[in-house]
C-alpha cells in the first residue's frame, strides 16, 4: 500500500481504539507531521521495531498502562511505536548538542510513521557500525537488557549468570552484556533457537523442551527471568545464597496486574531471604544509549534481527512477536 506523501503530511501506522488484536487496530493513513517543540527533535523515521512493550501500548493492558500517559479511553498516540533510528529533520530552539542531518537513534512515540518527535534526553548518535534498521533494534530492548544485567544483576567477571529467554529481544543483548561484563553465560531457549543463543557467545545453552534448568541442582550468582513465568520457589532454588534474581516481563493474561503480582511477591520475599529478588521499570535515556553505542561499536554486542517488515505490514510483525516465533528483534522499515 502506498500513499501521496504531501509536504505537510506523513505516511504512518494509525490506531485509533486500544485492542490486542494488531490487524483489527492497526492500519495505515496519511496524518499531519507532527510540529516540534522547543524542547523536542523531529526525526525522520528510516526504521523502528517491535518489542514486548508495542502490544501492551497497543492494546492498553494491563490497565495501569493507560494511567502511566498513554489514554485511558483511548490511545493518546497516533500508534504504539517506541523505538527509531533516524535523521534528525529538525530541532526545537532550545535543544543544544543535536542540529539536522544528525544520524540518531532511541526512543520516542508513534515511531512507526515517516516522522516522529523525541526528547533529546531520549537520543543518541547512531553507532557507526550498524544501518538503520540494526541500529532501530536496540533503543528499549537493548537498555532493558543493559539495566538487567549492569544496574540490577550488578553482573561481575567471573560470575554465573542464567539468562532464560536468551532468544528474545531483550535476551539476546542480555547474554551478550553478560559476556562482555566477563560471566560465564548459561542461556535457555527453545530447540530452534539454540544455535542462535549458541552464537551469541553463551557458555552452555539448555533447550527448555527438553530439560528443566531448575531441576538439574547447578547453582547461579545472577538470575534473569527474561519472559518467562517460572514460580519463585524454582526460580530461587538455583540462585546460590546471596545470589540476585531480576525479572523482566513474566506477563499473563490479567487485566489489572498482568503478571507484576509475581514481581511484587520477589520484592516482598526478598526482605526476609538472603537472596536479593527484584524486578524494575527500565529508563529511557541517552547515556545508556551511548553506553550501549560504545558496546556495539566495539564489537562485544550486535542487535539480532529475526525480520524486517516494511510499514504497511507493521500488524505483521507485532503478530509474530506475539506468536513467540521471533529469535531476537523484528524491525520495520520506513520509506
Amino acid at each position: 500500500m502506498k500513499l501521496e506523501n504531501r509536504s505537510t503530511t506523513m505516511t504512518s501506522v494509525v490506531q485509533d481504539r486500544y485492542g490486542p488484536d494488531p490487524e483489527g487496530v492497526l492500519r495505515l493513513g496519511e496524518v499531519d507531521r507532527p510540529a516540534v517543540g522547543r524542547d523536542e527533535v523531529l526525526v525522520r523515521v528510516h526504521a523502528a521495531s517491535v518489542d514486548r512493550g508495542t502490544w501492551h501500548v497497543m492494546a492498553g493492558l494491563p490497565y495501569p498502562i493507560r494511567l502511566a500517559g498513554f489514554g485511558l479511553r483511548r490511545p493518546k498516540f497516533a500508534n504504539p511505536g517506541r523505538n527509531l533510528a533516524g535523521t534528525v529533520e529538525a530541532v526545537g530552539a532550545g535543544v543544544t548538542g543535536l542540529r539536522p542531518g544528525d544520524e540518531v537513534y532511541g526512543t520516542a512515540t508513534a515511531t512507526f510513521a515517516e516522522y516522529a518527535v523525541a526528547r533529546p534526553g531520549k537520543l543518541a548518535s547512531k553507532p557507526a557500525n550498524l544501518s538503520f534498521g540494526q541500529a532501530a533494534a536496540v533503543p528499549v530492548s537493548g537498555m532493558t537488557a543493559l539495566q538487567a544485567v549492569r544496574d540490577h544483576g550488578r553482573v561481575q567477571a567471573g560470575e554465573k549468570v542464567l539468562v532464560i529467554g536468551a532468544s528474545g529481544g531483550v535476551g539476546s543483548f542480555a547474554v551478550q552484556i553478560a559476556k562482555a561484563a566477563g560471566a560465564e553465560v548459561t542461556g535457555v531457549a527453545s530447540t530452534s533457537k539454540v544455535d542462535l543463543v549458541r552464537s551469541l557467545g553463551a557458555d552452555v545453552v539448555v533447550d527448555y523442551m527438553h530439560e528443566d534448568v531448575t531441576a538439574g541442582g547447578r547453582r547461579y550468582d545472577v538470575v534473569l527471568d527474561i519472559g518467562g513465568n517460572r514460580r519463585l520457589a524454582d526460580l530461587r532454588r538455583v540462585l546460590t545464597a546471596t545470589g540476585r534474581l531480576v525479572i523482566v516481563g513474566g506477563e499473563t493474561d490479567g487485566r489489572w496486574l498482568g503478571g507484576t503480582d509475581r514481581q511484587l511477591r520477589a520484592q516482598l520475599l526478598s526482605r526476609f531471604v538472603g537472596q536479593q529478588l527484584g524486578t524494575f521499570v527500565a529508563s529511557e535515556n541517552a547515556g545508556d544509549l551511548a553506553a550501549l553505542r560504545e558496546l556495539i561499536e566495539s564489537g562485544a554486542v550486535t542487535p539480532v534481527i529475526d525480520r524486517t517488515y516494511p510499514l504497511d505490514e507493521t500488524p505483521a510483525a507485532i503478530r509474530r512477536m506475539l506468536d513467540g516465533r521471533a529469535a531476537g528483534k523484528l524491525v520495520v522499515t520506513i520509506g
